[in-house]
Formats: C-alpha cells, structure tokens, sequence
C-alpha cells in the first residue's frame, strides 16, 4: 500500500495575544534550518575510528513484515513504516491497534501521510486519518554494539505537524544513535474529550487518544529497535513545545512504565501560567474542562444528543471535524481517570512520576516568536495602547502598574518586545524554574537555556521590528535539519549545533550529557545551575535574575 497523502490562572479575562487561535501553535515547531554540525564524569561517546565500516544494510525484518529504506552519506533512512492500525472508520477515537503485518519487503523510502489537520499558516492540511506511521534514521555503518534510541515527538500545538518534517540525519550520524519520530493523532481526532466516546473502543477514557499513539509507537521501538541497531532498553523520549508536553504527560502516564529510560523536555508548558488567549491548546487541562468543550463541539457540528453522539461524529467528515480542533479549549492532554490520572504539574510537585534522568529547557526569548506571528498576521503592530490593553486582559489594575514601569516600552525596541519580554518572563521562564525545583527534588536534572541572540529567522515569517532573539523554537535548527529554511549557520553556531548534539546523545546514552571535550554541564541541583547555551558561551544562566522571577513571584495575576 503507498502511503501517500490524499490531498495559571489567566486572570479576569483572556488575553488576545493573537488573533487566529490556531496562529501561536502554527509556528512551535516550525523553525527548522539545516544543521550542518553536529566534562564530567560520565563516559565519553565512543569516537568513530579511521577505518571504514561496512555499510548499514537497507533492508531490515520488523515484527510485521520487511521494509527497504534508503542509504545516504551520513545515514541509512526508513520512513512510512505503520506501527498500528489506521484509525479510521469505526476505530476513529478507539485506542490503537495492532497493524496489519505484510508479505515481501514493503517500500520505506517515503514519509506516510500526515494525520489529519486544517491548513495552517506554515501547514498544509491533510485529510486522511490512515496516518500511524514512523520514521528510523541510524547512522550509515553498521555497529558493534546495540545504540542508544531517540524517540522525537513532534510539535505544533497538538493541532499540526508531522515526524517526517524533522530531518534527523545529522543527529543520528554525529551523535551515534537511533532516531525515530513518528506521527500521532492530533486536534479532535486525538484529543476530543467525550462521555460518549469512553470506554468501548477506548482502553482508557477519552481524550487522549494521541497520548495512546505515542505509547503505541514506544512499544514498537520496544518491539523493533534492536532489528535497526538499537537498544530497546536504552530508549530517551525528547520533544518540544506540544511534544515536550507530550514528553511531561508520558513522564507522569502510569501506563509509559517502562517504554523508557530517560527524557528531554524542549520549551514545554507542562505546568504555570496559561497565557493563551483563545484555547490554551497544549496546556493539560481537567477532565471537566475538556469533556465540557467536548460537548461544545459536538453540538456544534450537529452532535448533540448524548445516546447517538458517538456514531454521529464517527459519521462527520474529516475536514469538518479537522476545522474544529481549535475551538473551545483547543486540543492536548487530559488529566483527571484514564491515561493521565494526575496533570503533571502535580505529578512532579508530589513526585508521582517516571524518576528517570530528565533534560529540560527553554529558550530566553520563548514568546518572540508568537508576537512576530500575531503582528503578522493581523497587519498591526503592538502599540504602548494595545500593550496596556493585553496587561490589562491578565492582571490587576495595581499589578499593571507595576508591570508598565518595570516593563516600560522605552526600555525595548518596540512595544511588541516588551510584551514578549512580559510573557516570556511570567510564562515560561520563571514557571520552568519552578518546575525544575519540584523535579530535581526526586530524580536527576540537567537545565538548559538556549540563548543564541542570533539564532536564525525563518523564511515564512517576516522579522518584526524587534530582535528576534533566542526565540521558542530557535533550537531545533541546532539539532534537525530541513529544507524549506534558509540557514546555513555561522560557524560559531555551527560549533554550538555540534556541541548541542554531542549533549543531546551523550545524555542519551548515559543519562549525563557531559563528555570527553565538551563544556562541563552541572546537574541542576548543583545550586539551580541552568547550562546556557550559546555560541561560544556555553556556561551558567541566572533564570530567577534574567527573568526577574522574585518579582513576578510578587504579582497575583
């Protein structure tokens, strides 16, 4: 069969941070700009050595049937491989299931379909929900030993995306591992919330049908990594923005026990303030929230009556349904019963989660990024008006006040630098401070910042009148490649691709990123170090300082 693609507490009231609700989580994980690069106690990375090694063989037996993939300079490249079912017809919102195995050798040379998702502003849509499938990427010689595995989970708000878009060739190659990435049920399709949708079909309750895909792809890595050359028992999840949420949720998923051995969290809103102004999409939200926008959404398309809505939506199609996954509350996990008994935000606070050793970050200028995206898209820049305005929707009268003069526009470029500086600061780098407090207190911790002021813009998008900075994103061109983005990287940040990589899979294969020539990185409980990263300046960051958290620990938003 070819698998082509068919065609916190916000306040008194919601911020308008943009316009298109779908517009923030559009651009998570679109920076992607080809990589052309790449102590402490832990043990070194083995060095490749001088002599040739034979070359990866292109065909490899799964526990389903054989596939061929193709061989390239740096790396030996399987894509389109089905790990369940296509969850169409009567298994739309069903709990994943078994693919079907096959005779002769399957073709793998090309990425399966997206699932399925409304256009957006970076996006192409996609309308088939045949769409369960994965890609491996290895180094292109065969090796001695069994590697270490990266699972990539993708982003984009749990709304768009898809695994074939991260170019991993250069992570596998330089970092000597396995990396798989992989598609998973998004918007409706993976996160409708639904009494009528319980049970049945479902092994768990509703809502978080795509948190089951990931589990289900983690058990065929289990099944198959050691046919690719990897180690099923030495497997890291990592993702950012929607995937690191989605690396929290499987962190604090009882039923991921097991599926892995250690976990990078890339700019995710796992736990703190919720800045969204329309749906707060990745955030997890309570059962009672998401159930209650279920609802909604089926009366919206015609679905209202409880004893028929569940064959009813099954009956809708799929552009219909696609339309609707960013209304209401927006589409990602769902905690409270079923797959995800705690939010994760508890789950770490009492550490009732995986204690396996655990990376995490963000970058200094995270909101930059959705700024730009909403100045572009609606035409107007921020002024110091709407800049009081949007204070105004998420704080106090006293506390914007206090927020205009420690914030005050003359300090920026622009009032749209301020407001992301605001929401930078409030939202996402003082909230994962405090979350490296709680998750240290039970496991151990590497902290980083990704703080090139530098990094790369991407093409689709057109620079504001600000720096864009270190913005939410800006990493993943350090560690992926893709076409569709400019680059290429001065040799400085060049350097920093290559040590980012040589972090990323050190601490893969040995639950500590520090290595033979590398930067020494503390762990973070070694006085609350975070790791900065940045072209030749790899050291410490001060988050508490550099994003005045005593200051926004004094206002009650």
């Amino acid at each position: 069969m070819e698998q082509q693609e068919q065609k916190h507490e916000p306040g008194r009231r919601r911020v308008r941070l943009w316009t298109s609700r779908r517009l923030g989580v559009l651009l998570t994980t679109a920076v992607l700009v080809t990589a052309t690069a790449g102590g402490g106690a832990a043990t070194a990375l083995p060095a490749s050595p001088d002599a040739p090694r034979p070359p990866a063989a292109t065909v490899v037996s799964t526990d389903l049937g054989a596939v061929r993939g193709k061989l390239e300079t740096d790396a030996r490249i399987f894509q389109g491989i089905p790990y369940a079912a296509p969850p169409t017809g009567e298994l739309r919102w069903a709990s994943p299931q078994p693919a079907t195995p096959w005779r002769g050798v399957r073709d793998a040379t090309r990425p399966g379909n997206r699932c399925a998702q409304a256009e957006g502003l970076i996006d192409r849509p996609s309308s088939t929900e045949d769409c369960l499938y994965l890609n491996v990427t290895t180094p292109s010689h065969r090796s001695e030993r069994r590697l270490p595995v990266m699972v990539w989970i993708h982003g984009n708000g749990f709304i768009n995306g898809a695994g074939s878009l991260y170019g991993a060739q250069q992570l596998a190659s330089s970092g000597n591992v396995i990396v798989v990435s992989f598609n998973y049920r998004l918007g409706v399709f993976g996160f409708l919330a639904h009494p009528a949708l319980d049970h049945g079909r479902a092994r768990n309750l509703s809502g978080n049908f795509g948190l089951e895909d990931q589990q289900a792809a983690l058990r065929w890595v289990k099944r198959n990594a050691a046919a690719f050359g990897g180690d099923p028992g030495n497997v890291t999840i990592f993702g950012e923005s929607a995937g690191g949420t989605s690396v929290c949720a499987q962190l604090a998923a009882p039923g991921s026990a097991g599926l892995f051995q250690k976990a990078i969290v890339q700019s995710a809103q796992c736990a703190g303030r919720k800045w969204s102004p329309g749906p707060p999409t990745w955030f997890p939200l309570s059962r009672a929230e998401r159930e209650q926008s279920g609802i909604e959404v089926a009366a919206k398309i015609g679905c209202s009556d409880p004893s028929t809505a569940a064959d009813c939506l099954r009956d809708k199609p799929v552009d219909d349904l696609a339309k609707l996954s960013d209304v209401g509350v927006g589409s990602g996990p769902t905690f409270g019963g079923g797959l995800l008994p705690l939010s994760p935000e508890r789950a770490f606070a009492t550490g009732r989660f995986h204690h396996v050793p655990i990376v995490q970050g963000t970058t200094r200028d995270e909101h930059n990024l959705f700024t730009a995206a909403i100045e572009t898209a609606t035409g107007q820049q921020t002024t110091p008006a709407s800049y009081r305005e949007q204070l105004a929707a998420l704080f106090s009268a006293a506390d914007v006040e206090r927020i205009l003069a420690r914030y005050p526009v003359s300090r920026f470029h622009s009032a749209g630098e301020a407001l992301s500086t605001v929401v930078t600061d409030w939202a996402w780098g003082c909230p994962v401070l405090d979350q490296n407090r709680a998750v240290a207190e039970h496991t151990s911790l590497y902290a980083y910042e990704f703080a090139d002021e530098n990094a790369p813009w991407f093409s689709v998008l057109p620079k504001p009148n600000f720096p864009t900075g270190a913005f939410h994103g800006a990493e993943l061109q350090y560690l992926f490649a893709d076409e569709q983005l400019p680059g290429p990287l001065t040799p400085g940040q060049q350097q920093l691709s290559a040590t980012m990589i040589r972090y990323w899979a050190q601490f893969a294969s040995t639950g500590n990123p520090n290595g033979d020539g590398q930067p020494g990185w503390l762990p973070f409980q070694s006085r609350d170090h975070v790791q900065a990263l940045a072209p030749a300046k790899i050291g410490s960051a001060d988050l508490a300082q550099e994003h005045q958290c005593s200051f926004w620990n004094s206002v009650r938003s």
